[in-house]
């Protein structure tokens, strides 16, 4: 499965896109600055954004060292690197979603939760919590909940399966707004382009024909 395409299509729909957009609303309905890590950058920043920000960036951890090591390893599952780009870790994604679960506090319990059913899950069948399982015993299990359908007859796999869901959109949205993810989209943004004027056999067509002023200061550039 390529699951850097996949991914693509989430980030630019309407899966991972509601998060991005919610991450940035506070409750004071105050406008929020883009999910960053970096405080200090502050072009065209309002100010009380900036404020929100540091505070946020402030708070205590949330996420123990053992849960980021694990958030880690899905993230980089999820999006590996490759020949294009880096992998999510890369793109700061972790700390992306520590960002993620103090701006959004909702999304705490069902992220520890889920880490905390992941380590059960594999105390119970390795007797190794998941970071410290080999990658095929990580790769067994994650091929199972990051697919509803597999799970669909066995509530006893719902609960990482909902919580893969969960982790899967907030890495593709972490990689896909931070400069490494823009880059592997390939999205170049506004961009000056160059005219060359009117085709030569347009102006013949019609009749007409650059005056020499023309020439010099519009497209003039073009023979450079």
């Amino acid at each position: 499965m390529d699951r850097r395409k996949s991914l693509k299509l989430i980030v630019t729909g309407a899966v991972a896109a509601p998060i991005a957009i919610a991450g940035c609303k506070t409750d004071d309905k105050k406008s929020t600055a883009p999910i960053v890590k970096e405080a200090e950058f502050n072009l065209d920043r309002n100010p009380d954004e900036l404020k929100y920000e540091k505070e946020i960036l402030a708070k205590e951890k949330f996420f123990t060292e053992h849960e980021m090591a694990t958030i880690t390893i899905l993230a980089d599952i999820i999006i590996p690197k490759d020949e294009i780009s880096g992998s999510a870790s890369d793109a700061k994604v972790p700390e992306f979603i520590e960002f993620i679960v103090k701006d959004m506090p909702t999304h705490q319990v069902p992220m520890r939760g889920g880490l905390r059913w992941l380590d059960m899950y594999c105390l119970k069948k390795h007797e190794k919590t998941f970071k410290d399982c080999s990658q095929p015993q990580q790769m067994e299990l994650v091929d199972i909940i990051a697919y509803p359908g597999r799970v669909k007859d066995k509530p006893q796999l719902k609960q990482g399966a909902a919580f893969f869901s969960l982790m899967r959109n907030l890495t593709a949205t972490g990689f896909y707004t931070a400069e490494i993810g823009v880059k592997d989209i390939g999205y170049a943004g506004n961009q000056p382009n160059e005219w060359n004027g009117v085709p030569a056999d347009v102006l013949q067509q019609y009749k007409v024909a650059y005056t020499e002023k023309e020439l010099k200061e519009c497209v003039g550039f073009a023979a450079k």
